[in-house]
C-alpha cells in the first residue's frame, strides 16, 4: 500500500457481535544460525515478506464479522490494491536483481529467487483467502441486506438483464475497440493493470479458432447496477454477454479474463538540465515497464495462455490463475453505488481545537496565538482544514508575511495550499516551494503543480541532488515590531486534505526561534548550497536522524543501568534499517524495555533470548491509517517526545530529507505520549509480533470500542479551555489538539 489506507471500526455491519475468526497464518523460511546473534539472518525478517504479513492484518479486517458489512468490501479493495502496488514495485526490483544476478541486499541474507519463490506462495494463498472472504462471507451477507454481487453467473431477473442491454448499447459500446490477434493483426499493447477479455472464435464452418482480445475500458465504473435496487454487475460480465455484437458473424467458441501487471518504477539521473521533462519521458516509458505479473481467470482458454506466455514473455510464477473475480480494487465502485451508511462507519468529521475557533465571525489570529505557544494538531481528529491549511492560508492574505516557505511531497486535486501559495506570489511575497516530483505514482500532479506556481512567479526547486525531500514543513517569515519573525508548521503528514481524513498524524505549529531558525536553516540546505551539520535541536536526513537515534538509545541505556525511568516508545509505519534494528538489539541485551508500533513493514524479530526478550512489537489497524511516527524516551524521568516525518527504513534515514521534531512543550509532550500509549493499550485493533515472525491479534474476541473510536469521542466530547493553560515561567500556552 504506497502510504496506503486501511479503515475500519468496531461498530457492526448487522446483528450480533461475534468473535474474528483466526485466519491465514504464514511461517517465516528457516535459516541457519551463526555464532553472533546480531549477524544471524534468522534474527532479521525479510522486508518483502513483512509487506505480504502487513497485507494479510489487512485482510483480517475484510475477515472480521465485528466490522460494518461495507466497509469489510473496502478492506478487500485496499489489500488488492496493496498488492498491485507491491509487485509494481517491489517484485519488479527483486526481478531486476534476479537478472543481475544480487546474490541478497537485506540482514536477513534471502536472495532475490528465493524471496519470490516466497512471495508467490504467499500471493496465492492470500488471492485464495480474499475470493473464499468474498464470496462464501461478503456476497451471502450483503444480499441479506439487499444488495446482491452476481460474480459467477447468476441469474438476472428480466429488468435486470434489460438494464444491462440498454447500459452495453448506451454506455459500453462506443468505448470498446476489438483487437483481432494474427500475422495481419500483430499482438496489441496490453496497459498496466488493465482487465482484458480474450475471445477464442471462428467463422461459421470454419475449422482454425482465432483470437480477439477486447479490453473492459478503465473509465467505466467496475460494478454496473441494474435498476435503483437491483443487482451489482461486473461490466465484464456484460460485455461478456453481448460479444455477438463485438464480432457479427462469427462465432464465439469460448472467452475468459486476464489482467497484466508492469514493472512501475524508474529512475532519473538528476543531472538532467531539464528534470520535469526527464520525469514525463519516463513517466511515458513507465507504460511499457516489463510485465511481472499476468492473473489469469478461471476458463481461459490454453491458446490464450500458450500466446500470452510468447508473447509477454512470462512463464511459471509469473502467471497466476485465479479461481474468482479479477481486480477487487473495482469493489470500490459497489462501496459508493449502494449508499448504505448504516453499513458503514458512522460519519466523522474533525473538529476545530478551541484555541482556534472563530469567535463572533473574527478567526483567531495565528500568529498571536503562536507567540503564546506551541498548537499541536492531530490528524483527522483536528480538523486540517480548520488548522494547518488555515495557517498557510492566513499567512497568505497576511501584509506583514514577507515569505512563505514549503514542501510538497503529496497533495490533494484542487486543494487551498496551492491556491493560497498562488495569491501569496501574485500580492508580491516570495513564495519557495520545494515539490519532490519523484513522489511515486503523484509525479505527473506534482509537475502540474511546480509548473502552475512557476507561472505565477514562485521559485520551486527539486530539493538536494540523489535525495527525495520527505519532510514535511512550513516556514512562514513576518515583519513584526522588532524585527523578522519565523512561524513554523513541522508534521508527520502530507499537505493533502484528502489523506488527512483518513491518515492520523500529528503537526507542531510553532513561533519558538530556537526550533524556527533551524528550519529556516534546513530550507536553505534545500534550496541552496548551505551544508550546516550542528542541527542541535532537529532530527534531519540524512544528515545526523540515525546518529540521533543511536544517542537516544544510548542514553536511555545508561538510564537504565543507573536504576532511573528508562525506556523508549516508538510509532513509525516501517522499520527495517539493519543499523537501527543492530542498536536496538544491542540495548534490548542491556534489558532496556522497548515498545515499537510499526504498523506495516518489520524486519526486527522481538522476543528472541540473549538479543531482543524486552523488545516488544505491535500494529494498529483499522478505520483510519496509522501514519504518525513518534519517538518517547523515558530519560531518566524527564520525558523527552519528538515527532517527525522520518520512518526506521533505509529510504528514510539516507535516501531522504526527513525532519524530526521535539515537542519542547509539556502539554504537546504529555498529549503525543497519551495517544501512543492509548494505541499500546489497544486490544481492538492492535497486532503483536512473535518471537518467531508471525503476527497475532492482542485480543480477536475483544467486543471494547478501539483506539480510532476512542479517540473520535475524545475530540468531539473534549470541554472549552481542554487545549491547555499558561505555564508559569515558561511563557508558553500548551495545547493538547
Amino acid at each position: 500500500m504506497s502510504e496506503a489506507s486501511p479503515r475500519r471500526s468496531d461498530q457492526p455491519g448487522s446483528g450480533a457481535r461475534r468473535p474474528a475468526r483466526a485466519r491465514t497464518e504464514i511461517a517465516p523460511a528457516a535459516l541457519p544460525e551463526v555464532d553472533d546473534p546480531l549477524s544471524d539472518p534468522a534474527n532479521y525478517i525479510n522486508r518483502e515478506l513483512s509487506w505480504l504479513d502487513f497485507d494479510v492484518r489487512v485482510l483480517a479486517e475484510a475477515e472480521d464479522p465485528r466490522v460494518p458489512l461495507v466497509e469489510r468490501l473496502r478492506f478487500l479493495a485496499i489489500t488488492s490494491s496493496n498488492l498491485d502496488e507491491f509487485y509494481m514495485i517491489r517484485v519488479a526490483s527483486l526481478k531486476r536483481q534476479q537478472a543481475e544476478r544480487v546474490q541478497s541486499t537485506h540482514a536477513d541474507a534471502m536472495t532475490p529467487s528465493e524471496q519470490l519463490q516466497e512471495i508467490n506462495r504467499r500471493a496465492r494463498e492470500i488471492a485464495a483467502a480474499q475470493a473464499a472472504c468474498l464470496e462464501r462471507e461478503l456476497c451471502p451477507q450483503l444480499e441479506r441486506e439487499g444488495i446482491r454481487l452476481l460474480l459467477h453467473g447468476e441469474p438476472l431477473s428480466a429488468a435486470e438483464a434489460l438494464a444491462c442491454d440498454r447500459y452495453f448499447e448506451a454506455q459500453l459500446y462506443p468505448l470498446l475497440t476489438p483487437l483481432a490477434i494474427d500475422p495481419a493483426h500483430p499482438f496489441p499493447y496490453l496497459s498496466n493493470l488493465s482487465l482484458s477479455i480474450a475471445v477464442m472464435l471462428t467463422e461459421p464452418g470454419g475449422e482454425a479458432p482465432r483470437v480477439a482480445r477486447v479490453k473492459v475500458p478503465p473509465s467505466a465504473p467496475r460494478f454496473f447496477r441494474a435498476g435503483p435496487k437491483g443487482a451489482f454487475v461486473p461490466v465484464e460480465r456484460i460485455i461478456a454477454e453481448h460479444l455477438d455484437h463485438l464480432f457479427p458473424g462469427m462465432e464465439v467458441l469460448s472467452h475468459g479474463m486476464f489482467r497484466v501487471t508492469r514493472d512501475a518504477d524508474f529512475d532519473v539521473d538528476e543531472d538532467e538540465p531539464n528534470l520535469l521533462s526527464a520525469i514525463e519521458e519516463e513517466l511515458r516509458e513507465r507504460r511499457f515497464g516489463a510485465v511481472v505479473r499476468v492473473e489469469v481467470g478461471p476458463g481461459l482458454p490454453g491458446e490464450v495462455m500458450t500466446l500470452l506466455e510468447t508473447e509477454l514473455g512470462v512463464e511459471g510464477e509469473e502467471i497466476q490463475p485465479l479461481g474468482g473475480l479479477l481486480d477487487l480494487t473495482g469493489l470500490v465502485s459497489v462501496i459508493e453505488a449502494a449508499e448504505r451508511p448504516d453499513l458503514s462507519f458512522p460519519q466523522f468529521a474533525g473538529t476545530t481545537p478551541p484555541r482556534l475557533l472563530t469567535v463572533q465571525d473574527q478567526e483567531p489570529d495565528i500568529f498571536a496565538l503562536l507567540r503564546r505557544g506551541d498548537v499541536l494538531v492531530h490528524h483527522p481528529y483536528d480538523s486540517f482544514a480548520a488548522t494547518t491549511e488555515r495557517f498557510i492560508e492566513q499567512a497568505a492574505g497576511d501584509p506583514k508575511v514577507l515569505a512563505i516557505k514549503q514542501t510538497l511531497y503529496r497533495t490533494s486535486g484542487d486543494t487551498p495550499i496551492i491556491d493560497a501559495l498562488t495569491r501569496a506570489s501574485e500580492d508580491g511575497k516570495q513564495v519557495v516551494v520545494l515539490v519532490e516530483i519523484k513522489a511515486r505514482f503523484d509525479e505527473q500532479n506534482n509537475i502540474r503543480w511546480a509548473r502552475q506556481l512557476e507561472q505565477v512567479g514562485a521559485h520551486v526547486a527539486y530539493g538536494v541532488p540523489g535525495l527525495k525531500t520527505h519532510a514535511k514543513l512550513v516556514l512562514v517569515v513576518r515583519q513584526e515590531e522588532g524585527g523578522v519573525r519565523y512561524y513554523a508548521h513541522i508534521g508527520t503528514g502530507n499537505y493533502n486534505a484528502v489523506t488527512a481524513r483518513l491518515y492520523t498524524d500529528f503537526g507542531l505549529l510553532t513561533a519558538r526561534p530556537e526550533i524556527t531558525e533551524e528550519v529556516a536553516d534546513l530550507f536553505n540546505y534545500l534550496t541552496g548550497y548551505s551544508r550546516k551539520r550542528d542541527y542541535r535541536y532537529l532530527w534531519v536526513a540524512p544528515i545526523n536522524a540515525i546518529q540521533n537515534f543511536e544517542q537516544l538509545l544510548e542514553r536511555e541505556v545508561e538510564h537504565h543501568r543507573a536504576g532511573r525511568p528508562a525506556g523508549l516508545l516508538v510509532k513509525v509505519n516501517g522499520l527495517t534499517d539493519e543499523r537501527a534494528i543492530r542498536a536496538l538489539y544491542r540495548a534490548s541485551q542491556t534489558g532496556l524495555r522497548i515498545r515499537l508500533l510499526v504498523r506495516g513493514i518489520c524486519a526486527l524479530r522481538p522476543g528472541v533470548p540473549g538479543l531482543s526478550a524486552s523488545i516488544e512489537v505491535r500494529s494498529v489497524i483499522g478505520r483510519f491509517l496509522e501514519h504518525g511516527r513518534a519517538f518517547i524516551a523515558e530519560n531518566g524521568g524527564q520525558p523527552e517526545v519528538l515527532i517527525g516525518s522520518s520512518d526506521l527504513m533505509g529510504r528514510n534515514l539516507y535516501r531522504r530529507v526527513e525532519c524530526v521534531v521535539p515537542l519542547l512543550d509539556a502539554g504537546a509532550r504529555d498529549e503525543v505520549r497519551e495517544v501512543i500509549e492509548l494505541a499500546w493499550a489497544d486490544r481492538r485493533q492492535s497486532w503483536r509480533l512473535r518471537a518467531d515472525g508471525r503476527w497475532a491479534r492482542t485480543d480477536p474476541t475483544s467486543t471494547e470500542s478501539g483506539l480510532h473510536e476512542d479517540l473520535i469521542a475524545r475530540a468531539g466530547a473534549r470541554p472549552l479551555g481542554w487545549e491547555g493553560r499558561l505555564r508559569s515561567g515558561a511563557g508558553s500556552e500548551s495545547q493538547l489538539g
